[in-house]
């Protein structure tokens, strides 16, 4: 089953501000949904984001 996450939730999995979250999305750096006008992230997308962007 895929976990979604909220903003709020990611922001804090990845030890960022939401302000952060905001940043990447307008920069289409993070891979994420927007559903019924609220943002949302697959926690397994958002694990392979984080280790190909570790390297940088």
């Amino acid at each position: 089953m895929t976990e979604l996450m909220t903003l709020e939730e990611v922001a804090t999995y990845l030890h960022v501000t939401k302000k952060t979250i905001y940043r990447l999305l307008k920069r289409d750096s993070i891979p994420a949904t927007k559903v019924s006008r609220q943002w949302r992230f697959n926690k397994a997308l958002i694990d392979e984001w984080l280790h190909r962007n570790s390297d940088e």
